[in-house]
This record gives structure tokens, C-alpha cells and sequence, in this order.
């Protein structure tokens, strides 16, 4: 004897109540779970039940079958020692789906619960399943119906420009009166993805490791429980369309869509970025380049050109001590420690040095202005040339459509696919150069403000608390590692570009070397094959 013929020999005095509303949207706005909940309190009271429990499943879709409250529910109805009632409001609140229908009903079944309504009567006659069977197949056409109709609406609206899913991070909706809801930038969110983004994209964050260290710098940006962004969500914001502005939904047949929100980078980034990723995988991020120290992997051994490594070394009173060591053996240096005041001590006087001196900055400045104001005038010549080109890209995209039409080849047409794609993507560049203004939106003195200050004095940024800022300046002020030696310090640096043509006090450190002692510094005049040459015998030093 199964589970509800043993409880169904003595009448059922006890009932629970399920119901279920399918969206969080009818959470907030409507009284879906009150109002159900109500008119099965009214059956119940009715036929004279008493009620134990109410199980509300919120925001589950009708065409699922495992739902968490009505699981509560079967473990619930097990453990009664007699058949309960189980009231809904309507089938189409028990499920929407003819399968799961009856597995849920089976389910109930088994542990000894009877499904109850006020809209329809249950039976296990042929009559009252036929019934059954017909509202459940056409609660799944409603369900599917109500889908087919919401994704048609999206894909219209999508193809109109506007997105249509949940924001992304580092946006909100906004309704505005005749576009709906639009995306606009919300900050402090935008603000930091804008700059990963676009300082992935020049090199500034050299691998994608390094955009990873910032998010995680950020207390804004959101990490797991252990304080980490995970890498797939890096990649995620590095490959997203939607942050250059456009809309790409291949599955719906729409790609690279200009939409009709604000992008937080151009598309010219974008496209550096997905670039900079075909290119190769990326370094994994070290976990030892940390702010204890900031010159780890970029200073290297004077002995052996190896990176010198850093530790803390606790000594017999307990106290830590931070070390910077070459670890490569057979260097005369391996494990011969130097203190980490010594070595960045070192340093900041070296970025001292290499400031350059006021009179060179002016004059720098001077010739940035004039750079500037030629830049101004090949900004509109540009402009107008990107409207040319546009206009032959269109030209070459219809001949090609034309070509497609007339091929047989499936190779070919494949090629001229790939062809028109290319084509479609300088496009979107061109347009978007197109929609900038040829004149800059700042001024000369706004857009080199903070540039001209970087590069009068470098050590203001290396004084941050940040690791970022000091990698930075690593980056921007040196072109090569430096080496430093235990007994002698650091040696001559190869600075960057920038401060070799400001010329810093860096050049204070070189020495010319003597002309006496080499070669004559005379210049020979030219000699016939006759006549032989003066002797180049090294004269005695003085």
C-alpha cells in the first residue's frame, strides 16, 4: 500500500498552501503571493481545513521543476501522519509546463498530498484529466507565448540601439521621455573601468594581470570573499562591445551595433584592446609585487643582470627586517642581502637626478604649444580625409555585395565576407572619428597639466601610497631594468625618452673621457698609395 492510500483512510482535516509568483518584478509592484494567498485561505475555510503552513515560491519560472519552497513543502507533507490538502490558486500557478505538471504531481502523490483548488477540480477520473491536461498544455502555451513575445520586443529594441538586459557594471538605466530606458555611466564604477580599459589599451597596464592588481586596488570595484577579481571577469570587461558603445547580439543577428548609449572608451581603444589579447597569453599576476617592494622585478643584480628577489627576515628578537638579494647562484652575490632603505633610498635619489631643470621645461613646454597648434590645423585636413575614405569604403562594400551575388564558390564568397567584415569594422572607426570634433574639447594647458607635472618632478608620484603610481613611474621614466651594485649602488640608468631630451641632472653622473691617451685627435688628410700614412703609435700619457 503506497504513502496516500495509508493517509487517505481517515478525512483530511489539515492543508498547506503553495504559490508561486514567476518574477521579481511582480515581487515589487503587484500583491501576486497576497492575493493567491487569500483566495486559498478562503477554500480552505470553506471546506472546514485547518491551515499549517503557507510555502511562497518567489521570482521561480513556471517551467521549472525544482523549486526550493515546494521542495520544503514535500519534506513537510511527509512527515504528517495524516493526507494533507495542498491548495493553489490556479494551475497556472502549480506550473506552466505539461511535463513538469505532472512530475510535480506525482511528487505530491508520493508523499501523501492532494492537489486542491478553488479554479478547478482534480480527479483521477478520464474526464477530469482530460481537463487537467488541456489547462496545463495551455498555461505552457501562455508561458511560451509571453517569451516569444518579450524576446521579439528585446530583439526590436535592441536593433534600434538600446540594450535591453540588466546594466552592466559601471551603468545604470535612466527613462528618459522619448527613448525609454537609456544606459548612462555610473560612477565610481565607470570611472574606474573606463580607466582599465583605457590604460590596457595604450600599455599602461602592460598584461591583464596588472588590470586585475587595479581593480583589486579599488575599494568601489566588487571582489569575491577573499578580496580578489577573478581573471574570467577581467576578460569579460576587456572583450564587452558595450563599453566602446555598440551593441553585439550574434544569437539575435545583431553585430556591432552603434547604440544609443555613451561608451566609456572609443572604439579605436576597443579595438587596441582586442588586439593587444589576439596577440598572446598574458604573464599570470605575481603575488610577490607588493607595496613592501615596489622595485621587485625591475631592479636587477650588478653582479649577474638577474632581478633581485625581496624578503622579510625576522632576527632573534622577533623583528622583521625587509631585504632585497640576488638568489642566482654562482653570482658573487647570491644571498648576500641588501637593506630595502638602502636600495630605494638609492632610487629616490636617482629620480632627483633625473628631473630636469626649469629653463629646459619651459622650453619644452614652449615647443608642445607649437606642436599643439600644428596638431589643430592637420586635425581639420584629417577630418576631411576621413570623409573620403568613409565614402570609398561604401564604394568598395556595394561592389563587393554585388561580386557576392554573382558567385558560386562558397570559398570565394567567404572570402568577400571576411572582405566586407574588415571593411565594416574600418567603418565604425572612421564614424566614430568622424563624430569627434576636429578641435580638442580641452585646452593645451588642461590636457598637459598633469604631464608636465609628472615630468618636473617624477618622485612626487613614487612618494604614493598606491603600487600602481610606482610602477608607473618605473615605466615612464626608465627604458631599461636597473642594475645596482652592493659596494658601488646604482649604475648609469637609460632613462626614458622624455627626460633623455629635458636632460636631467642624470647627466651630471657621466664623465666625458680623457681625449689624451687614444688615438690622434688630428684629422688626417687623405693620403695617395705612394705616400704612407703617419705613424698612429699611442704617445706617452702625461
Amino acid at each position: 500500500m503506497s504513502v496516500i492510500d495509508e493517509k487517505d483512510q481517515t478525512q483530511i482535516t489539515k492543508a498547506v498552501i503553495y504559490c508561486r509568483v514567476s518574477s521579481k518584478r511582480q515581487l515589487k509592484e503587484g500583491h501576486g503571493l497576497d492575493s493567491q494567498e487569500t483566495r486559498c485561505r478562503e477554500h480552505a475555510k470553506r471546506l472546514g481545513y485547518d491551515i499549517l503552513e503557507v510555502f511562497p515560491d518567489r521570482a521561480v519560472s513556471g517551467g521549472k521543476l525544482h523549486r526550493p519552497s515546494f521542495n520544503r513543502l514535500l519534506a513537510f507533507v511527509e512527515q504528517q501522519d495524516t493526507a494533507v490538502a495542498v491548495i493553489i490558486d490556479d494551475i497556472s500557478r502549480f506550473s506552466r509546463d505539461i511535463e513538469s505538471h505532472w512530475a510535480l504531481r506525482r511528487a505530491l502523490k508520493s508523499v501523501g498530498g492532494k492537489l486542491e483548488s478553488p479554479s478547478v477540480q482534480f480527479g483521477e477520473d478520464a474526464h477530469s484529466i482530460l481537463i487537467e491536461n488541456l489547462l496545463a498544455s495551455v498555461s505552457q502555451h501562455q508561458r511560451q507565448h509571453n517569451g516569444e513575445q518579450t524576446r521579439n520586443r528585446m530583439r526590436a529594441r535592441a536593433s534600434n540601439g538600446y540594450w535591453c538586459f540588466p546594466p552592466p557594471p559601471g551603468y545604470q538605466f535612466n527613462k528618459l521621455p522619448t527613448h525609454g530606458k537609456v544606459l548612462v555611466p555610473k560612477d565610481p564604477m565607470a570611472r574606474i573601468i573606463r580607466t582599465a580599459l583605457s590604460g590596457f589599451a595604450v600599455g599602461h597596464f602592460e598584461t591583464q594581470s596588472e588590470v586585475k592588481r587595479y581593480l583589486e586596488s579599488e575599494p568601489k570595484f566588487p571582489k569575491n570573499k577573499r578580496g580578489e577579481v577573478r581573471y574570467e571577469e577581467v576578460i569579460r570587461l576587456l572583450t564587452r562591445p558595450i563599453y566602446a558603445g555598440y551593441i553585439d547580439i550574434p544569437n539575435w543577428g545583431i553585430r556591432m551595433l552603434k547604440g544609443r548609449h555613451e561608451g566609456l572608451i572609443s572604439y579605436d581603444q576597443y579595438s587596441a584592446i582586442q588586439k593587444r589579447i589576439a596577440d598572446g597569453a598574458r604573464a599570470p599576476a605575481r603575488k610577490d609585487i607588493s607595496e613592501d617592494f615596489p622595485l621587485r622585478g625591475f631592479v636587477t643584480c650588478g653582479d649577474c643582470e638577474k632581478p633581485l628577489t625581496s624578503c622579510w627576515s625576522k632576527s632573534k628578537s622577533g623583528k622583521k627586517h625587509p631585504y632585497y638579494m640576488c638568489f642566482n647562484k654562482g653570482c658573487d652575490s647570491y644571498r648576500k642581502s641588501i637593506r630595502r632603505d638602502e636600495v630605494e633610498g638609492a632610487f629616490e635619489k636617482l629620480l632627483h637626478a633625473v628631473e630636469p631643470a626649469p629653463r629646459m621645461r619651459d622650453l619644452a613646454c614652449a615647443m608642445l604649444k607649437k606642436a599643439w597648434r600644428q596638431h589643430e590645423a592637420r586635425a581639420t585636413s584629417s577630418h576631411n580625409a576621413a570623409k573620403r575614405e568613409l565614402t570609398q569604403i561604401d564604394e568598395q562594400i556595394h561592389e563587393l555585395v554585388d561580386r557576392i551575388l554573382k558567385t558560386t564558390s562558397d570559398t570565394v564568397l567567404r572570402a568577400f565576407e571576411q572582405k566586407i567584415e574588415s571593411l565594416e569594422d574600418q567603418k565604425r572607426i572612421l564614424a566614430e572619428k568622424l563624430a569627434r570634433a576636429p578641435k580638442p574639447k580641452r585646452s593645451f594647458d588642461e590636457m598637459f597639466e598633469h604631464a608636465m607635472a609628472f615630468l618636473a618632478s617624477p618622485w612626487k608620484l613614487w612618494a604614493s601610497d598606491r603600487i600602481e603610481d610606482k610602477r608607473t613611474v618605473l615605466k615612464l621614466t626608465f627604458a631599461e631594468r636597473l642594475a645596482y651594485c652592493r659596494d658601488q649602488g646604482f649604475r648609469t640608468p637609460q632613462i626614458s625618452m622624455p627626460f633623455k631630451m629635458l636632460g636631467g641632472n642624470h647627466s651630471a653622473m657621466c664623465e666625458m673621457a680623457e681625449t689624451k691617451g687614444f688615438e690622434p685627435s688630428r684629422r688626417f688628410l687623405a693620403y695617395s698609395l705612394s705616400r704612407g700614412a703617419p705613424s698612429t703609435t699611442r704617445p706617452r700619457l702625461r
